[in-house]
C-alpha cells in the first residue's frame, strides 16, 4: 500500500483475509465505473467466470494508471457478480488471479450477487477508488 494509507483494523476483530475492513487515505481520489470483462475494444473473450474477473480487474487497474497511479493505489473495490456460486466455486483459482493483477494489495472490499448486468454476457463488473499522492 501506498504511505498515504492506513488500514483500519477495529481492535479486537479478527484480521480479514484478502481484503481490509476498511482504509484511510490522503490525496487524490481516482473512481472509476464499473468494468467487465470486455478488453478496450469492447469485445468479450471469453464467458468464462475467471477470465472475466482478470479483465475486469485489469480494467480498473488501466483506468486507475490512466489518472497516473496502479494497484497500489486502490482503497476500495466493489464487486457485482451474477453468480454468487461461481465465485465461491473458484475462490482457490482467484487468489493467484487477483494477486497477478493487484499485487499484495487488499483494499477494503464489498461483493454482491446482482440480478443481471447491463451487459448480458458480464459475469461481474467491479468498481474501484483509488488515491494517489498528494
Amino acid at each position: 500500500m501506498s504511505a498515504d494509507f492506513r488500514i483500519l483494523q477495529p481492535p479486537g476483530w479478527a484480521k480479514p483475509k484478502g481484503y481490509a475492513n476498511g482504509i484511510a487515505a490522503r490525496g487524490t481520489f481516482v473512481l472509476t465505473g464499473g468494468q467487465i470483462g470486455w478488453n478496450a475494444d469492447c469485445v468479450f473473450e471469453t464467458d468464462d467466470f475467471l477470465g472475466q474477473v482478470r479483465q475486469a480487474l485489469a480494467n480498473v487497474v488501466a483506468v486507475v494508471r490512466a489518472a497516473g497511479g496502479g494497484p497500489e493505489h486502490i482503497a476500495r473495490l466493489t464487486w457485482y457478480v451474477t453468480d454468487i456460486e461461481a465465485y465461491r466455486a473458484c475462490l482457490k483459482d482467484l487468489g493467484p488471479i487477483y494477486r497477478d493483477i493487484m499485487g499484495r494489495n487488499f483494499p477494503a472490499m464489498t461483493l454482491v450477487q446482482v440480478v443481471a448486468l447491463v451487459e448480458p454476457r458480464a459475469k461481474v463488473e467491479i468498481e474501484g477508488t483509488a488515491v494517489l499522492p498528494e
